[in-house]
C-alpha cells in the first residue's frame, strides 16, 4: 500500500477540534453514518471513488435515518464552530484563568488514588451485586492484566470452559449512552476475545453501582444459553 496520506493537518488546532467534536458527538454514526463499515463495503481504489460512493450510499445510523449530503456535513462543521466559539473557548478561558498549581497537584493525586478506588468499587458492585445475582451459574472473575484484551475487558463470565467478556463504563445519571460506539481498535479487541474465549463482549454502563442499560441483561442471558447449547 502507498504511504501517501490524504488527511488534512490542522496543527495546534487539532486538539480543540477533536475535543469539541467528541464532546458534542458530531462524528458519531447517528451523524455521519458507520463510516468504517461503509468504506469496507465500498473497497475504493481512490479517494474520489470513496467520496462519491459515500454521498451516494451513506445514511445516519439510528431509529430515524436520513440521507447524508455535503450540505449535512457542512452543517455539522458549522455546529462545531459555534460550539467551540460560544462554549468551549469561554469555558476553557475561565478554567485557565482560575487554574492553580495546587489544582494540578490535587488532580493528579485524585485521578491516581481516589478515582481508581471509586472505579474499583463500582466494578465490583456491578458484578457482585448485580450480574452474579442475576446469573448465579456463571463464574465471574477479573480479567488478567497480562492479557492483550485487559484494557477493554474488565471481567470474564465463565460458562463451562468458555467465557464472555464484560466492559464496565461509568456514566452520569443524565448521560446519553445510546450513541456510544466502540472504536475500531476496541471492536478488533472484542473480536479477538470472542475468537479466544468463545463468547461475545458486552458493554455495561453503570450509574454508581447500578446497571443503566439493563436491556444488556437479556443479551447476556441469550449468550449464556447459546454457549450452554454448544456443550450439549
Amino acid at each position: 500500500m502507498p504511504n501517501k496520506r490524504f488527511s488534512k493537518e490542522f496543527g495546534k488546532k487539532e486538539k480543540v477540534l477533536n475535543f469539541a467534536t467528541q464532546t458534542y458527538q458530531l462524528s458519531r454514526p447517528n451523524k455521519v453514518g458507520t463510516v468504517m463499515a461503509l468504506i469496507r463495503e465500498c473497497q475504493p481504489k481512490t479517494l474520489e471513488q470513496w467520496e462519491k460512493w459515500y454521498f451516494e450510499n451513506a445514511n445516519t445510523d439510528g431509529k430515524t435515518q436520513s440521507k447524508i449530503t455535503k450540505k449535512s456535513l457542512e452543517e455539522l462543521g458549522e455546529r462545531l464552530y459555534v460550539k467551540i466559539k460560544e462554549i468551549v473557548i469561554p469555558e476553557w478561558t475561565e478554567a485557565f484563568n482560575q487554574l492553580t498549581m495546587q489544582d494540578c497537584v490535587d488532580y493528579i493525586f485524585n485521578l491516581t488514588i481516589n478515582r481508581t478506588y471509586d472505579g474499583f468499587l463500582r466494578e465490583k458492585s456491578v458484578v457482585e451485586d448485580n450480574l452474579a445475582k442475576e446469573f448465579p451459574d456463571v463464574k465471574f472473575e477479573q480479567s488478567d492484566p497480562e492479557l492483550d484484551h485487559a484494557g477493554d475487558i474488565d471481567y470474564l463470565g465463565w460458562v463451562g470452559e468458555k467465557a464472555f467478556g464484560i466492559q464496565i463504563k461509568p456514566v452520569t445519571a443524565k448521560a446519553n449512552f445510546g450513541n456510544y460506539s466502540a472504536t475500531e481498535r476496541m471492536k478488533n479487541s472484542f473480536e479477538n476475545f470472542t475468537s479466544k474465549y468463545g463468547g461475545k463482549v458486552f458493554v455495561i454502563f453503570s450509574v454508581d453501582d447500578k446497571i443503566a442499560n439493563d436491556d444488556v441483561l437479556k443479551e447476556i442471558d441469550s449468550e449464556i444459553k447459546r454457549m450452554n447449547n454448544q456443550f450439549k
